[in-house]
């Protein structure tokens, strides 16, 4: 009888499965050093994105500059250019000497052409969306550039990609951009600015709050959508549950060295 009474857990076991099993594949080969002491969960506020802007691609630019700076991502060869400028592309080649990201990421090995993207001319009224679209190209380009799948293989990278962009620490625009809601006035509502997620409102949100606890994060849950808050703060449990009872070396290591 009392099992009628047990709390749902936010996703099911396989579903949790995969996304743990990502973050470890995040972690051993996505840099974990640079993740541990740079990462920063970033917020949809004045204190990251200060910028003022007076035109549309200022306004991209300006948010891109500042979403590669946080990724760790300044030292590669990735260009922005205007939507009717971005033609089709081989990937080059080109190496690092030492970390992926971060000041020591060092480029030895220059591409003969930069990688090029673009942004949603539609998504300037929705910020976070263009972050968040802007979070998950990099790590798409990142993914392509080591060239290890993650678990699941080809089929599920777009799904890595969005795991990996809340791993760079875009977690709460990522969460608060899977799905846009219509509101109260139609005409509004822009279904072109919504970004393409890959993740579940409720696998982004866990995955974010994985992220939040190895960064001691404390912040971070009044920046989310109001109704997105409490499975918040149950994945938060799940996750707390989780780390003290997992025999994973990677997920030990992380949580005896993470912040607060």
């Amino acid at each position: 009888m009392l099992a009628l009474f047990k709390t749902k857990s936010l996703l099911d076991e396989q579903e949790q499965q995969w996304l743990i099993d990502t973050f470890i594949w995040a972690a051993e080969n996505f840099d974990s050093e640079f993740f541990l002491n740079n990462t920063q969960l970033i917020l949809p506020n004045h204190q990251f994105f200060p910028d003022s802007v007076s035109s549309i691609e200022e306004m991209a630019d300006k948010v891109f500059q500042r979403v590669v700076d946080y990724a760790g991502m300044s030292a590669w060869p990735i260009n922005l250019v205007k939507p009717q400028q971005l033609q089709p592309q081989v990937f080059p080649h080109f190496a690092f000497s030492n970390e992926l990201r971060g000041e020591n990421s060092q480029l030895i090995v220059a591409p003969p052409h930069q990688v090029n993207v673009s942004f949603n001319p539609n998504q300037i009224n929705q910020p976070q969306d263009l972050v968040a679209s802007f979070a998950g190209t990099l790590a798409t380009i990142m993914i392509h550039h080591v060239g290890i799948l993650p678990p699941g293989g080809k089929a599920l990278l777009p799904q890595a990609s969005d795991v990996l962009a809340c791993y760079f620490g875009f977690g709460v625009m990522m969460s608060n951009t899977v799905y846009q809601f219509k509101g109260g006035c139609g005409s509004c509502y822009n279904p072109y600015a919504n970004r393409e997620a890959a993740l579940s409102e409720s696998q982004t949100l866990f995955m974010h709050a994985l992220v939040s606890h190895f960064k001691g994060d404390k912040h971070s849950k009044k920046y989310l959508k109001p109704h997105l808050r409490g499975q918040f703060k149950k994945a938060q449990r799940e996750i707390k549950a989780l780390i003290n009872n997992s025999p994973h070396p990677v997920l030990l290591a992380l949580d005896d060295k993470k912040a607060g």
